[in-house]
């Protein structure tokens, strides 16, 4: 089992299979994406020898990220490779949605158990605005396929200062009907966004409040599950969640360790810059690739700096799939 330090034991493992993303949200790449090309990110056999090392060490979870991770040919046979690796019970990934009414069915048949889709107003026009592309029409359609396929959906919303009352209601409203998990996710400041960052930010504290008060209870935490505060209601289909980074003893519950698609180990999102285990997946030495993540670990920091305006590595969220 992989264990830092503190005690925290790993079981879940963010592994990014590419950087590029064709969206253009405002907190990520507002600009559009303009990173390595593909010839740079993991291949296919240094993926299975990443997942048979960590897999080998307790990892049960695997979520694939990206950037958009759809935008690889080969990633339906990522998925794959990841739901047949002993010892992974639980394949999740996060996508934008756009290819999702085609392929979700796929993708379950593939072995996928969850997916999380970014969504962050169900307003057309608002949408556009945030994420560049005007195919909220597609994602929503998309949703609907991933829940008919039988797929667990989660729903990933930031929370920016021009969030009001009425895209809370309107999320609310379709929440009723819709059985999905809405996470609502505190913006997260990256080395390309500090003045969105600073302009933008909103604690979601208030927001928890406001649910308790509406009759929102809290959910019991799976062992594998990521660091949302999971709610429901009883006059609801769907759920809803908060990440809130900045929080008090954020970090006290972390369970995950990321890859990104360069092949570096990350121990946190925001502490440090990669550390370089490129040479152990193109050798498939899994055994020395295990030892490597032991040592690593015991240099895992107790919490992210982000208070101190530290982001690490983290330009934008594309890097390593939030």
């Amino acid at each position: 089992m992989l264990e830092d330090s503190f005690g925290r034991q790993f079981h879940y493992l963010r592994l990014s299979v590419t950087e590029a993303c064709n969206f253009r949200c405002q907190y990520c790449l507002p600009d559009g994406y303009q990173g390595p090309s593909s010839e740079h990110f993991l291949s296919l056999g240094e993926i299975n020898t990443l997942l048979s090392a960590f897999s080998g060490l307790g990892t049960s979870k695997v979520r694939l990220t990206g950037g958009e991770p759809t935008l690889r040919r080969d990633f339906l046979d990522i998925l794959s490779a990841t739901a047949n690796t002993p010892g992974i019970k639980r394949v999740a990934m996060t996508t934008h949605g756009g290819r999702m009414a085609e392929h979700a069915a796929s993708w379950k048949q593939a072995g996928l158990h969850q997916v999380n889709v970014s969504i962050d107003s169900l307003d057309p026009r608002q949408f556009a605005a945030i994420t560049g592309q005007d195919k909220l029409k597609q994602v929503l359609a998309g949703l609907d396929a991933a829940v008919e396929a039988g797929l667990d959906v989660k729903v990933n919303s930031v929370l920016l200062n021009d969030f009001s009352d009425a895209r809370l209601n309107r999320f609310l409203e379709w929440l009723k009907t819709m059985p999905v998990t809405l996470r609502f996710i505190e913006l997260m400041e990256t080395g390309d966004t500090t003045s969105f960052f600073k302009a933008q930010h909103q604690g979601g504290t208030p927001l928890k409040q406001t649910l308790i008060d509406a009759g929102w209870q809290p959910m019991v935490r799976r062992k594998d599950a990521g660091p949302a505060q999971e709610f429901f209601h009883p006059d609801y289909a769907g759920k809803i969640g908060l990440i809130m980074p900045y929080s008090k003893d954020f970090c006290k519950s972390c369970n995950r360790l990321r890859v990104a698609a360069n092949g570096k180990l990350h121990l946190c999102l925001f502490s440090e810059h990669g550390i370089d285990m490129r040479h152990l997946l193109a050798e498939q030495d899994v055994v020395g690739l295990q030892q490597f993540l032991v040592e690593c670990l015991g240099e895992k920091h107790a919490t992210h700096f982000l208070h101190e305006g530290n982001t690490g590595a983290t330009k934008h969220l594309a890097m390593l799939g939030g």
